[in-house]
């Protein structure tokens, strides 16, 4: 998570296989709520293999 939002930046952190890109809220309130979504996200939604 990141507040750049450069396209140069995203590309880069795809090249060197990231998953996503997200780029962080300047307001507290918004991340906070980011991050809840990204915890339900990875709690709920995602499946890994056992």
């Amino acid at each position: 998570m990141t507040t750049s939002a450069a396209d140069e930046e995203i590309l880069k952190s795809y090249a060197l296989l990231a998953r996503c890109y997200i780029t962080k809220p300047v307001d507290f309130s918004q991340v906070a709520k980011l991050v809840r979504w990204i915890e339900d996200w990875l709690l709920v939604v995602v499946t890994v293999p056992k």
